[in-house]
């Protein structure tokens, strides 16, 4: 037997470690993982060529057959081909049925609508205007990166001004989404609850840590990409084990989202949204696990009349074709035309608070 746990650290076929391990000869192989696709269909394939060498043919011919018609076209026939190839071979798992796990608690998601600031309009109306403009003029490999910019430099805004401008200046009364975070964690710090808050980006977790130490008054975690072992493993133990200890755990999103154990806390707070669904649960799970025994509540913050908004909607709308095989990662933003990118940016007239 060949037994690889995560796997989906063995999605990139190119990778040495994903060709060490399809080295190992047995006559059983088995893989264990929450996200067998998280951005590329490849992903699939790869795990499926460890299983099956050749099952779903070379890597070319599966982007030809199903990888492009699926996530360029949003081919459901191709998609419905695929799980049926796949299907043999797959024994799905959920926490959700009562029957795998009988005593896990409910998983409440729920959207938190926030407004933006005056200030964090204008200086989203400002990018949007710049990036329009470099995007009309571009094409090909130079345009697709203006738009994933655009996305990233938007994300920031919709946070707050400080992590865009980067200039270290007072956090305060100047962001929607932070306001909004430190009444909710009141409230679940005077219930005596503990929370994770999971931001993709390293600068604004370095930012919510010192502001919500000073604000609550509590003592709060950081655990990034450059956090030592050792470090994060007091983090965790001290986080599961102390009452008194801190009750809010920030997380990186990719440092945090995967392999650790959360289940003190039965709050989740997605802070920036990553637009991928299979990431996002992968770090709810951090508490959402075996061993919890609260009802665990998911807080996903939205910037109303934004961007974010509408690409929810827009992954909600395809939630049924990645949920059956297909990950939604961020490149297929960057397929739109110049007229679509200037509807998804357009900041909508409900967006500001009063």
């Amino acid at each position: 037997y060949v037994v690889v746990d995560e796997a989906q650290n063995i999605k990139n076929d190119a990778a040495k470690q994903t060709q060490a391990i399809k080295k190992l000869n047995a006559r059983h192989k088995i893989a264990l993982t929450g996200t067998p696709v998280e951005n590329r269909l490849s992903e699939l394939w790869s795990i499926m060529e460890f299983l099956n060498p050749g099952y779903l043919g070379s890597g070319t011919d599966f982007r030809k057959n199903f990888a492009i018609p699926i996530e360029r076209y949003r081919d459901s026939n191709r998609a419905e081909s695929l799980k049926r190839l796949v299907q043999p071979f797959v024994l799905r798992r959920l926490k959700t049925d009562k029957t795998i796990i009988a005593d896990l608690p409910d998983k409440m998601e729920m959207k938190v609508f926030c407004n933006l600031t005056q200030e964090q309009a204008s200086l989203y109306e400002a990018v949007v205007q710049e990036m329009l403009a470099k995007i009309e003029e571009s094409e090909g490999i130079e345009r697709k990166g203006l738009v994933l910019s655009t996305l990233l430099k938007l994300k920031q805004v919709c946070n707050h001004p400080t992590q865009f401008v980067a200039d270290g200046s007072a956090l305060p009364g100047r962001s929607g989404k932070l306001a909004r975070l430190e009444e909710m964690l009141e409230e679940a710090l005077e219930e005596g609850d503990k929370a994770l808050i999971f931001t993709q980006f390293a600068e604004m977790g370095t930012l919510l840590r010192q502001h919500l130490q000073e604000t609550l008054g509590r003592e709060v975690f950081f655990l990034h990409g450059g956090t030592p072992k050792k470090q994060r493993d007091i983090m965790v133990q001290r986080f599961q084990e102390d009452r008194r200890g801190a009750p809010l755990f920030i997380l990186s999103l990719k440092a945090g989202g995967v392999g650790l154990n959360l289940t003190a806390a039965n709050h989740v707070f997605h802070f920036d949204r990553w637009w991928n669904p299979a990431v996002e649960n992968q770090a709810t799970d951090r508490a959402f696990r075996i061993g919890q025994k609260k009802n665990v509540q998911v807080h996903k913050f939205v910037c109303i009349g934004t961007l974010e908004e509408r690409i929810d909607q827009m992954i909600e709308q395809k939630k049924e074709l990645a949920e059956s095989i297909v990950g939604s990662g961020e490149n297929w933003l960057t397929e739109m035309s110049t007229a679509q990118l200037k509807e998804l940016f357009a900041l909508s007239r409900e967006a500001v608070g009063e």
